[in-house]
This record gives structure tokens, sequence and C-alpha cells, in this order.
């Protein structure tokens, strides 16, 4: 969404490398045939910083391959909680799905656990994920830190962690675009 890109209100580091490898996972989806799911969060907190309703920001950025994906609306950082999502997905006879987008830290990591917890089988495509700095007390965590941090703790047990070569090159599943 706009809202992650340079000028939005929570500029992430590395989106633009992530948007080009989530372009080449849908294009390779599309090209399987396979259905494509594009999660907007749109905020419903009062007061919110971002992704609020009906402005530039929450839009889904006009550089993401949409061609024919199906738009889910959420409002928290699981894209299971309180959508249509495990509806769409049990409805289409998908059990394995592929999850990209953002932030690593927040939405991938909610959106992965709750998908693991329905029992999905899941690949994490690494670098078509992006996120940012964090703080806690005086300390900075670098958002390379902080996207691999994730990726390590759900490797394995939830999903597993593939970059989008080794994803084109290797699984012939259905796409998730967080």
């Amino acid at each position: 969404q706009n809202d992650y890109f340079c000028g939005g209100k929570m500029e992430l580091n590395g989106i633009e490398d992530a948007l080009t490898c989530t372009n080449r996972l849908i294009s390779y989806s599309r090209s399987k045939g396979y259905t494509i799911y594009l999660i907007q969060h749109i905020t419903t907190t009062k007061n919110a910083a971002f992704f609020v309703s009906k402005t530039t920001g929450a839009e889904l950025n006009n550089q993401l391959d949409m061609m024919g994906g199906i738009v889910i609306t959420k409002s928290y950082p699981n894209s299971f909680r309180q959508t249509v999502l495990k509806n769409r997905l049990d409805k289409d006879g998908v059990s394995e799905i592929i999850i990209c987008g953002a932030m690593t830290h927040m939405c991938i990591d909610s959106t992965v656990r709750a998908a693991f917890d329905l029992g999905y089988k899941i690949i994490l495509a690494s670098d078509a994920c992006a996120t940012r700095s964090l703080h806690i007390a005086n300390n900075c965590i670098s958002a390379t830190e902080i996207h691999n941090g994730f990726l390590a703790a759900l490797n394995g047990l939830f999903c597993q962690v593939k970059t989008t070569d080794q994803i084109i090159l290797n699984n012939p599943v259905k796409l998730l675009r967080e």
C-alpha cells in the first residue's frame, strides 16, 4: 500500500525490491492459473497514523500487478481475523499458500502464524517482504535484523522461508499477497 513507499506515512526499508519480487510471484502464479489474493489493510482505529480509509496512503500501490487479483480488506495485522479470506481459500480448495508483503514483523508474522494454526502449508517469500527499523528503550534494531529475525523465527515450524527464485523454480502453489 502507498503508505509503505517513499513519501508514505510508514516508509519501509526494501519495499521497492519486495514489490519487484512480489510482481514476479504474481506473474508466475498467473501463468500457472493460480488464484491471487491481494490483502488491503484499512484501519478502523480512530486517529490512526496510516492506512486511513479513502486516502491515497491506504490504496494498493499502482506498481503492484493487480490484474485478476481478488482484493480482500482487513483491519487487523492477521489477514484471517474478521475477513473472508479463509472462506475464499476454502471455497477455492486452497491448502498451500505463498505469503509475501509487508510488514515482516507485523502483518506477515501474524498472518503466517494464523495460517499455520488453520492448517495451511505455507511458503514465505523472504525477498518479497519488507519491514522497518524498530526501537526499544535506547536501542535501535535495524530493519535487516528485524526482517531476518522474524524470518528465522517463522522458518521451520510455521512455514518454509524461500526466495522468489526458489519458489518460482520449485513450488507450484497458490499465492497470498499481504
